[in-house]
């Protein structure tokens, strides 16, 4: 009789951030540097608060026209990573295994601990609960960003889409809310990273190895 398979798990490691998942990190930097400063450039050229300008040195191209084009193509860049970044996060589980669960009450400790100094930041291979926060927040945003864009890029076309957002200059608005959540975010982001400066060189490098389960069966001794 053939012997009956056992199950014999064996560990491997692997990069706490893959190569794929890196070279998307920085893309998605990139995009979004260049559609802040050339928005900001397109805002200028009809303002939705008075008292709100921002100087030339802070954004991406010479007239509005420039920064308009300047905003398409890094539209499409974001666009393109980010749904091959959904992809992948959603493909591989990784979604599942870094941002999920998100407790409240683990939120609210986290956020005392800061407060207080206090937390920790040691182990880079885990997110805390106000990280995971931050993340799958800063995602949704990114989502109405698209939604809103298309809104006052096309508001005939997308009139039902305009529509949502009251209008024009409610798609505008939404649009400014979302620009302002996401340089919000960006500036914790880094601020955070210089605080732990190995995070920033695991995002190049790929970070410590982490343990993988990998199952294999294997006949029973």
């Amino acid at each position: 009789m053939t012997a009956p398979l056992t199950v014999k798990s064996t560990r491997r490691h692997r990069k706490l951030h893959p190569a794929a998942l890196r070279t998307m990190h920085w893309i998605n930097a990139i995009a979004m540097i260049m559609l802040i400063g050339s928005g900001w450039k397109i805002y200028n050229d009809e303002v939705l608060f008075g008292w709100l300008h921002f100087p030339d040195w802070m954004t991406f191209g010479k007239w509005a026209q420039h920064g308009l084009q300047i905003h398409f193509a890094a539209m499409w860049l974001l666009f393109i990573n980010g749904i091959c970044y959904l992809l992948y996060g959603f493909y591989t589980g990784r979604f599942r295994r870094k941002l999920l669960p998100i407790r409240p009450r683990e939120i609210i400790a986290n956020v005392r601990d800061a407060l207080r100094f206090k937390l920790a930041h040691d182990d880079i291979t885990h997110y805390n609960a106000v990280q995971k926060t931050l993340y799958v927040g800063i995602m949704l945003v990114i989502v109405v960003q698209v939604l809103s864009g298309l809104a006052i890029w096309k508001p005939v076309q997308f009139q039902e889409l305009t529509a949502l957002f009251g209008g024009f200059q409610g798609g505008r608005l939404a649009h400014f809310i979302g620009m302002a959540a996401i340089v919000g975010f960006l500036m914790i982001h880094v601020a955070l990273a210089l605080l732990v400066p190995k995070t920033i060189g695991a995002m190049v490098t790929g970070g410590p190895e982490v343990p993988e389960a990998d199952v294999h069966p294997a006949p029973a001794e």
